[in-house]
């Protein structure tokens, strides 16, 4: 009953709030990494699927769209699991953007190219902040992009800001692949 108020409450703070594309004060992109260290109790994510907002998609080929529904069945029930476990076959991100967000758009195309390189070793997931409010706020999403490194038997961690795709490789390669391996 607690953490159904706390969603609740959140989320009402959350849709009172605005987003914020992440930049600096001269309006350049912002690049934050850290560790997460994710617990039911901060309102965490694991599981994993491939169901996209309009049915069911096997292919790891394409950013895969999530909402709350298939975000909690699919990469973690933050509901009712108290600690973080992905049960994903594969590493993933997940980007938490919206479609009126520039730097958003400028990496979408990115996503999809890695998408496509990387098929078979990891998935992207893409959840839109704008209709997922109370996914957003159960990862306090202040800022987008915000991506979630998340690989198979580690914690994830969180980046913010239009990175470019060098940086999503070595990330990729260093964070989500050989931690997997």
């Amino acid at each position: 009953m607690k953490n159904k108020l706390l969603i609740i409450a959140v989320t009402a703070l959350f849709a009172l709030t605005h987003y914020s594309c992440a930049t600096d004060a001269e309006g350049q992109n912002t690049n934050v990494v850290q560790k997460s260290n994710l617990t039911a109790d901060n309102k965490a994510i694991t599981n994993e699927t491939a169901n996209t907002e309009t049915g069911s998609n096997t292919s790891s080929a394409v950013p895969i769209h999530l909402t709350t529904a298939t975000f909690k069945e699919k990469v973690f029930n933050y509901e009712t699991s108290k600690e973080w476990k992905y049960n994903g076959n594969l590493p993933c991100i997940i980007d938490f953007y919206a479609d009126w967000c520039g730097p958003c758009k400028r990496i979408a195309p990115i996503l999809e190219d890695l998408a496509i390189e990387y098929e078979g070793k990891i998935i992207i997931y893409k959840v839109n902040t704008e209709n997922e409010q109370e996914l957003a706020a159960v990862f306090g999403i202040q800022s987008i992009p915000t991506l979630l490194f998340v690989p198979l038997n580690e914690q994830p961690q969180l980046a913010q800001g239009a990175l470019p795709k060098e940086t999503f490789k070595d990330a990729i390669e260093n964070v989500l692949l050989k931690k997997s391996n």
